[in-house]
Parts: structure tokens; C-alpha cells; sequence
């Protein structure tokens, strides 16, 4: 098994796991606009993905978004997105990814990974929460659709 920062030559294996994770949270499929989404993310390097491979098969991903804590004032990362197959959990996948996560926010200075999942995704909270991660218990989240 192999996790590293993925590359254009990705791009196919990728945009599947993506196109999955997006189903799982009741999108419609789409394949091709998940292939335009992730190539237009590895083009700009607006974030990171790793990805997770066993013998040329695409597992699980991760795609990480830089931010900043004005608080803190330093670099903070929004863990936005984790995906494993369905056939290669319980593989401790998810975990591994979000080791490389935590190397990349130590890498860079960072103070903080922040992600969200739905509330019924118990899980992935059980992962999170074995990790280390806090649900957040003093600041609500808010958002504007426009």
C-alpha cells in the first residue's frame, strides 16, 4: 500500500474516489465535472490530495484547503474531504490519510486541522474522535448559500 500527494498522473483514479465521496453525500454522479474539479485543483495547487494505493487500485483520498486562524495567527487546514472505498475499509485507510494530514499541517506550521461531516456519518466521527479531533463545542458554523 502507498499514500502520497497526488499528481496529474492521478487524474482518472482520483476523480472516481471523488465522484464516489460525492454520492455518498447524495449527489448526483458525475464523473466528468468531478475529473474537471480535481484536474482544475491539481492545476492551480489551491489544495492538497493524497491518495492511497494498492497494487494500481485507487483506495481512499483526502483533499486538504489551506486557511489561516486569525486568532492564532498562523496557517490552519480544512480537511474537507476523506473518502475510502466501500470494498477497503476497515483497512485503517482513513487513519493513514489522516496521518499524511497531520504531517503536511506540522510540515507547514500550522496550528490547527479543522473538517465537518454530516451528523449521521458516526463512522467516520468515531475515526476522528479516536484520532484526536474535538467536536466543537464553542462556535457554531453558519453558512450563506449564495
Amino acid at each position: 500500500m502507498e499514500i502520497y500527494q497526488a499528481s496529474m498522473e492521478d487524474l482518472e483514479g482520483v476523480s472516481a474516489l471523488f465522484n464516489l465521496y460525492r454520492v455518498f453525500y447524495k449527489q448526483a454522479p458525475d464523473l466528468e465535472a468531478a475529473a474537471d474539479y480535481v484536474k482544475e485543483r491539481l492545476e492551480k495547487k489551491d489544495s492538497v490530495i493524497y491518495v492511497v494505493k494498492k497494487e494500481g487500485k485507487y483506495l481512499g483520498f483526502t483533499q486538504l484547503y489551506p486557511t489561516f486562524s486569525s486568532i492564532s495567527m498562523k496557517r490552519a487546514w480544512i480537511l474537507n474531504d476523506l473518502y475510502v472505498d466501500a470494498e477497503a475499509r476497515k483497512e485503517g485507510i482513513g487513519e493513514k490519510l489522516i496521518d499524511k494530514a497531520k504531517e503536511l499541517a506540522a510540515e507547514t506550521g500550522a496550528v490547527s486541522i479543522s473538517l465537518s461531516t454530516a451528523p449521521d456519518n458516526f463512522s467516520a466521527q468515531r475515526l476522528y474522535e479516536k484520532i484526536g479531533f474535538k467536536r466543537d463545542e464553542q462556535f457554531y458554523h453558519y453558512e450563506l448559500s449564495i
